[in-house]
């Protein structure tokens, strides 16, 4: 599967970088550091932008905001490293946080370096040539939701985020948030996700004990081992990580999961392969997870809807940044047809109550 692995392309236009600066400020970071530069772009992904650095013999990984970004507090890159610092230790799938600079004089931002785990990533489509067979696909099913009972069973007291986040009402919160971001960046009239808004509001349920939730668990922002396509060596995409209600990680990892089941339209959404021969279906996850926590997952529903909106408010602000010229990506101009879908099938959730 080694060449499978996920690989860096030419820097998008508009989104280059002062290759000297940041050698000169890493340079005197990092003690060896020496050799000529090179940078490229991971392609994937629609927030902030990750960039592949080569200075002689070192690859490094450069994670800064996108460019024109609305929300400012969704892409603060200190918070980000400091999650890196204390998870890295007890959650080795967390890459190694090197460098973070705030000097913005350097490329125009706050930005953090860390090690890069080469390794497969999963996205909307299977590459040409893999042999996805059921096999795989069932045992990755299986470490995809162990290792997200992994992550909320981490102390993260112990690992010195017993202060991070605002635990006590965060569900709420993060309904309220999230309607306020959608405000904030709507640009077209989509009367189902009104709806939905109301439903979460009126119907909130109470919340199991905080742990580590990372906020945007899903197939992309995982590492495989080249190896072995069913381990899980890298977590990647930090940003929304807090300390809360571990129910809306599940929710958020079960909103992204597309069964087999589904219908077509939102199989040609899916973030990924999980609706492959073999994979899991969002019950059966459901079931793993809760053999393996103990928690009560009788309200979860709810937080599948929530995640659903929670994910179109996402593509939302991607598309917001797109519409007012912040970005020339083309990928970001037919959004608004999932956020509409999204709408759609969480309203429709509310409805049959089914995950």
């Amino acid at each position: 599967m080694e060449n499978f692995i996920d690989q860096s392309r030419p820097v998008r236009k508009g989104e280059e970088l002062d290759l000297e600066k940041i050698k000169k400020y890493l340079a005197d970071k990092i003690p060896g550091l020496t050799g000529e530069i090179e940078v490229s772009q991971f392609p994937s992904g629609y927030s902030n932008l990750t960039y592949l650095l080569k200075i002689g013999e070192r690859e490094l990984v450069l994670r800064r905001p996108p460019f024109g970004s609305k929300v400012k507090t969704a892409h603060d890159m200190g918070r980000e490293w400091k999650i890196f610092q204390a998870l890295h230790p007890i959650y080795p799938k967390v890459p190694e946080p090197i460098v973070f600079c705030e000097d913005e004089s350097i490329i125009g931002a706050k930005f953090y370096v860390m090690s890069r785990i080469k390794g497969v990533i999963l996205r909307r489509a299977l590459p040409a040539g893999m042999n996805f067979t059921p096999e795989i696909a069932s045992g990755l099913s299986e470490s995809f939701v162990k290792s997200l009972a992994e992550l909320h069973s981490l102390d993260y007291v112990q690992a010195g985020l017993g202060s991070f986040g605002k635990p006590e009402g965060f569900l709420s919160r993060q309904v309220n948030g999230w309607a306020d971001r959608y405000t904030g960046s709507q640009t077209d009239d989509i009367p189902e996700i009104i709806r939905v808004i109301d439903w979460l509001k009126k119907n909130l349920p109470p919340s199991p004990p905080p742990t580590m939730v990372h906020g945007d668990y899903k197939y992309d922002n995982l590492i495989l081992d080249p190896n072995d396509l069913t381990k899980i060596i890298g977590v990647l995409d930090w940003e929304m990580a807090t300390i809360g209600d571990p129910l809306v990680d599940l929710g958020i990892a079960l909103g992204y999961w597309v069964n087999a089941d589904d219908p077509d339209e939102l199989k040609g959404a899916a973030f990924g392969p999980t609706f492959q021969p073999g994979s899991y279906s969002r019950g059966k996850l459901a079931d793993r997870y809760a053999e393996l926590t103990g928690r009560d997952l009788k309200k979860l529903a709810y937080y599948v809807i929530f995640a659903q909106f929670k994910i179109a408010v996402v593509v939302q602000q991607i598309y917001y940044r797109y519409v007012k010229g912040h970005t020339a990506d083309e990928r970001f101009k037919p959004l608004i047809l999932m956020v509409a879908l999204l709408s759609r099938t969480a309203e429709k959730m509310i409805g049959d109550g089914k995950i």
